[in-house]
């Protein structure tokens, strides 16, 4: 999942950055509110984290270009403002949830992962696709009733398969979503990654269209 992470706070920043990296999202982190709502709108964000204290243009004015713009990925704001007055002011702008510095990582990975839930309409905490099952949140699959022990780059490469089954996902999209995932490298590596799932979950799991993509079956 990718998320974009806006916060002029350079400790905290590279905090968040780290632990949402961490927790197996790819992250884009600014630091300028100005060109903000173009980038959102460009890019296929699973969330935003916004800081409504910014330079440039702040949280609040970035909500209402966004929302006046028809964009509805979910956003999650930050914030040292705690009185009801300025929680108020942050869901009028359009924000999806609100959370008060300072905070536990914790409890904003559990949020975020509720709005990302929420937007797709996933009501279930494990995706299944045939006997291969998922469950995000622990970070963990099965193979009918056993689990598989999957690495991080393999456990991301899986979800965005199945999140998307049905549909072949191009090698682009797939760098896109992987947060390790050096861009520039050879797709022969991806191709290796797809040959270690297919060895643990079955040779016919994973369809390849060549110059199209990878795809799972419903």
């Amino acid at each position: 999942m990718r998320l974009l992470l806006v916060e002029d706070d350079a400790q905290l920043g590279e905090s968040l950055e780290t632990a949402l990296k961490r927790a197996n999202f790819a992250v884009d982190w600014e630091r300028d509110g100005t060109h903000i709502a173009a980038q959102v709108d460009m890019a296929n964000y699973d969330a935003v984290v916004l800081d409504i204290g910014l330079p440039g243009k702040s949280g609040l004015e970035i909500m209402r270009e966004l929302r006046g713009g028809g964009n509805l990925t979910p956003v999650l704001l930050l914030t040292a403002r705690d009185t009801l007055e300025d929680k108020l002011a942050g869901f009028e702008s359009g924000a999806d949830d609100y959370l008060t510095k300072p905070f536990e990582v914790e409890e904003l990975l559990v949020r975020l992962r509720a709005l990302i839930r929420r937007n797709s309409k996933v009501a279930d905490l494990v995706i299944q696709c045939g006997e291969v099952k998922l469950a995000p949140d622990q970070r963990q699959a099965w193979r009918g009733e056993d689990e598989v022990e999957l690495t991080a780059t393999e456990f991301g490469l899986l979800e965005i398969l199945m999140r998307n089954a049905g549909t072949f996902v191009s090698k682009h999209r797939i760098y896109e979503g992987l947060y390790d995932w050096d861009k520039e490298v050879d797709s022969s590596v991806l191709h290796v990654y797809i040959s270690r799932l297919r060895k643990l979950f079955g040779a016919e799991f994973i369809e390849t269209l060549r110059g199209v993509g990878y795809r799972v079956r419903k």
